[in-house]
């Protein structure tokens, strides 16, 4: 902790200039004129309602009402809880050549990297060996980094495949270095147009050599003999006996390279890389990934106790080598640092198809949303790539909460070699599965358990014990990593994210009272917007199926266009997808893309918001549990293709498709019904919005006609989900219309 006051310390005492500017986005106070104007309408609207069910003539008209009003309270709380983002928008600028002439390479701080992985069939090991290369390649002090791997599938072939890319580090860095590479990812580099030479190919060779062997190991499933080089590997490698299994095993500490004495063909001291499997039992709670990173903080305590913490996914690369840097223009600055917690980058993404078409870049999630966080107390943490202070995960700026041992305090000075006996023994015991047991860990210390979204649960208890976040988004996006490619896999994604926020909710944390009570009213609200996001589900369904039902019933449910109403109903419906068009375009986005993105939002709440829901109700009455099920980052290769033509993957099956097609199917039948309504029957004035919203959700659901009825290859709709949503589709307009009648 002392190197991170010395950088503090020398930047202070220097007559320079700073080395980061801030600066308020020009649209907030249109923003805020704007909230006032469209507050007024939705109030107007919850009038409407009111007055409708008021004056409602039976018990059909009650019901339809009712569905309407509750499903515009909830779309009214979410925009409520979004204008938090938009009231003080601010952009940041660093200048990291500045610092470097300021500040020693000497005062730096150490710096820890975490990197966690759980699966090598998931998430594939040369992926994670890429991330892991990329990291040990920064243009930072090589005596003060340490990357350490958490490993919570405990598989063999993650740890070979990480030896592997230890001796590769060592031609792999002095090149970068010569070069001077910014794409310090081999994959990344090799897939650029690089210039052709013989050094390059001679590197490339070594490259694919090493992909080859790894991606043989895991073919079949186990490292053999011949792969095996050396005495050391050897004894590494004798920990997988036969009672080892994924859910049950010892701890396993192996230092693959040693800053203090490891050194690359060029003669420079390379990183330290160190892999983790902490230990596993059938009996004892696991905490998924916050279990992982907690028992990461405590192995790294022991051997290295950097003040500074970087945590990243395993298919999360690093794309700017001087990252780190750009950090230490924030902890360099004495004003800001002694409440600083973390610094977050936004996720960005490569291999994003043309028009992104499962929306994954989350365009508002990582970048606009942070942005206008940054603007109060700071933004979210979001899983990866996000520099923390140690002294962070150990109470409130003004109280730290001291762990259970000495070598566990963030101020602690390792004073011992990382592969002496000592250090190696307290670390095992540390990675133990009983040693969290009768601690503080994960409650008060380090990152947080209670919810499947550690990460948005931790941010949110930092910024409730006071520490404050950045968030930096510079032009050459610090960090890129993979996207699902199949549409199952994004949902899937969603729907734990989706179980995991309703138990911020349902918790004495909820947004609503500790977060406004602890962080302030629009902090609250923010992290509101995103914990609620699972009821969404809600006005979604309704409007997808109610007016719809209605309709075919020749029903009409809203004002006529000829009715002052009607033109509420217009600005609301318009005022918002003008506002989030708009936010989209000016933080870089396509028309394109910001129409899928819309799309998706509809799909989501009709799939996984609505299934994330009903199961945490379910395990919540004893009858499901949940489990944390990793996105794969598996490409097969005619999912690949489709996915870069743009083609909607619905290949595996899944009930979360069931509600999308039944949807499709009745606003389609809704649309025929409406327009022969319309205009044989002259009611178009008095249907036009019923008309309207069934037009609307048929051209959004184009991707799922397509899948149904005009293809033949893998990705189709499987027929059974098909059938089966018929005869839903069937049963729902049959129930609805006895009711009307009733």
């Amino acid at each position: 902790m002392e190197s991170l006051r010395d950088c503090t310390t020398s930047s202070s005492t220097t007559s320079a200039p700073a080395f980061h500017t801030l600066r308020q986005a020009r649209r907030a106070a249109l923003n805020r004129v704007f909230a006032a104007v469209y507050s007024c309408a939705i109030l107007a609207l919850l009038y409407h309602h009111a007055l409708k069910l008021i004056h409602s003539t039976s018990l059909a008209s009650f019901f339809i009402s009712l569905s309407l009003f509750i499903s515009d309270i909830f779309l009214a709380f979410m925009w409520v809880n979004r204008q938090s983002f938009r009231m003080n928008q601010v952009y940041r600028s660093e200048f990291p050549e500045k610092l470097k002439e300021v500040v020693n390479e000497s005062d730096f701080p150490a710096l820890d990297v975490f990197i966690c992985t759980a699966d090598p069939y998931k998430e594939p090991p040369m992926s994670l060996v890429n991330t892991a290369l990329s990291v040990i390649a920064y243009e930072y002090p090589a005596e003060k980094v340490s990357v350490y791997i958490s490993d919570d599938g405990g598989s063999q072939m993650t740890l070979f495949a990480l030896m592997e890319a230890a001796k590769f580090a060592s031609h792999w860095l002095p090149f970068c270095r010569k070069n001077n590479l910014v794409d310090r990812s081999p994959d990344a580099y090799f897939a650029s147009n690089h210039t052709p030479c013989s050094e390059t190919e001679k590197i490339e060779i070594m490259y694919e050599s090493m992909k080859i062997k790894v991606d043989n190991v895991l073919e079949r499933g186990k490292v053999d003999e011949d792969y095996i080089i050396g005495e050391e590997e050897r004894t590494a490698f004798t920990k997988w006996t036969n009672e080892f299994t994924r859910q049950d095993h010892p701890p396993v500490i192996q230092v693959l390279l040693d800053n203090s004495k490891d050194k690359d063909i060029s003669g420079h001291l390379m990183p330290s890389l160190i892999y983790v499997a902490r230990e596993k039992s059938r009996t004892s709670p696991h905490h998924f990934k916050a279990g992982a990173l907690n028992a990461l903080v405590r192995v790294s305590a022991i051997m290295t106790n950097a003040p500074i913490i970087l945590t990243l996914d395993c298919d999360m690369y690093s794309n700017d080598p001087q990252t780190p840097i750009r950090v230490l223009c924030y902890l360099s600055d004495p004003k800001i640092l002694s409440t600083l917690g973390y610094i977050q980058f936004p996720q960005k993404f490569h291999g994003l198809n043309e028009n992104d078409i499962y929306a994954c870049e989350y365009k508002y999630l990582f970048i606009a949303n942070p942005a206008g966080l940054d603007g109060l107390s700071g933004p979210n943490y979001v899983g990866s790539g996000c520099f923390f202070r140690r002294r962070a995960l150990f109470g409130g700026p003004l109280t730290m909460i001291s762990p259970e041992i000495p070598e566990l305090n963030p101020h602690h000075v390792v004073d011992k070699h990382i592969q002496s006996q000592p250090i190696l023994e307290l670390a095992h015991k540390v990675a133990g599965c009983n040693y969290e047991n009768n601690t503080s860990w994960g409650y008060k210390n380090g990152f947080k358990y209670g919810s499947l979204v550690e990460d948005y649960f931790t941010g949110y208890r930092l910024q409730g014990e006071g520490w404050k976040a950045i968030f930096c988004n510079p032009k050459r996006p610090a960090f890129l990593g993979d996207v699902p490619i199949s549409l199952v896999d994004g949902l899937n994604q969603c729907k734990r994210w989706a179980i995991g926020l309703l138990e911020v909710v349902f918790s004495k944390y909820n947004p609503m009272i500790f977060g406004t009570r602890n962080i302030g009213l629009l902090m609250g609200l923010g992290y509101a917007h995103y914990s609620f996001w699972p009821s969404w589900s809600i006005p979604t369904t309704i409007y997808a199926f109610i007016p719809q039902l209605a309709l075919l019933n020749g029903v009409s449910i809203f004002p006529k266009v000829s009715e002052p109403w009607f033109f509420l109903y217009g600005f609301l419906f318009l005022g918002a997808y003008g506002q989030h068009l708009l936010e989209f375009v000016l933080e870089g986005g396509t028309i394109q893309r910001w129409w899928n993105d819309q799309r998706m939002w509809m799909i989501r709440g009709l799939s996984c918001f609505l299934f994330g829901s009903l199961e945490y109700l379910l395990k919540h009455l004893g009858i499901s549990t949940t489990g944390f099920n990793l996105t794969s980052k598996v490409v097969d290769d005619e999912q690949s293709k489709r996915y870069e033509q743009g083609v909607f993957d619905f290949g595996v099956p899944s009930p979360m498709f069931v509600p999308l097609v039944m949807a499709a199917i009745i606003n389609l039948a809704a649309l025929v019904r409406g327009l022969t309504e319309a205009f044989v029957g002259r009611k178009l004035e008095e249907l036009f919005v019923q008309v309207f919203i069934a037009g609307f959700v048929v051209v959004n659901s184009a991707p799922i006609y397509e899948a149904m009825v005009l293809r033949s290859d893998k990705g189709r709709m499987p027929n059974k989900t098909t059938s089966f949503s018929i005869f839903l589709a069937l049963a729902l307009y049959v129930i609805f219309s006895l009711t009307l009648r009733n």
